[in-house]
């Protein structure tokens, strides 16, 4: 049996196949990642079809797996801050009238909470919970209840 050696003229040409292979793949990846990052944020930008009812039976699962873990506070939801009409900035900055960049989901789930849990005492706060690169990423959305009336 002969085993041959490609000469750096086709090891070469070899490499450069692969190289432009891996690129192509990349990109690719790359393509689907910003498609499904498209879909998601037009999806969020959408209220999303749920009564209030429905939306209390689902809070009220997550506020009951929270209290029966001794937390006093769940994240309810978490998106990308590109779907602020700022992006995200004013949250970011705690400015007064944040809430009116929200749109679609959160400001659903803003309008939610200041009708049916805000009367209750539930608190709900808004925060960017990551920097990817030092720059503002996803903002999470928290829902609190006051600990101090407890076993009063």
């Amino acid at each position: 049996m002969t085993t041959t050696i490609l000469s750096a003229k086709e090891l070469a040409a070899k490499v450069d196949e692969e190289m432009k292979q891996k690129a192509l793949a990349a990109e690719k990846a790359h393509a689907a990642d910003e498609k499904a990052k498209n879909e998601l944020l037009e999806k969020l930008r959408h209220p999303v079809g749920l009564s209030d009812d429905e939306f209390l039976e689902k809070a009220a699962i997550l506020i009951n797996r929270a209290v029966e873990s001794g937390q006093t506070s769940v994240q309810v939801f978490r998106f990308p801050h590109a779907v602020c009409t700022d992006n995200g900035r004013a949250i970011n900055q705690a400015e007064p009238g944040w809430e009116n960049t929200l749109v679609g989901e959160p400001k659903q789930l803003y309008e939610f909470w200041q009708r049916q849990l805000k009367p209750k005492g539930y608190r709900l706060r808004f925060e960017i919970i990551d920097y990817p690169n030092g720059m503002p990423g996803d903002v999470g959305i928290t829902l609190s209840w006051p600990t101090e009336f407890a076993g009063k």
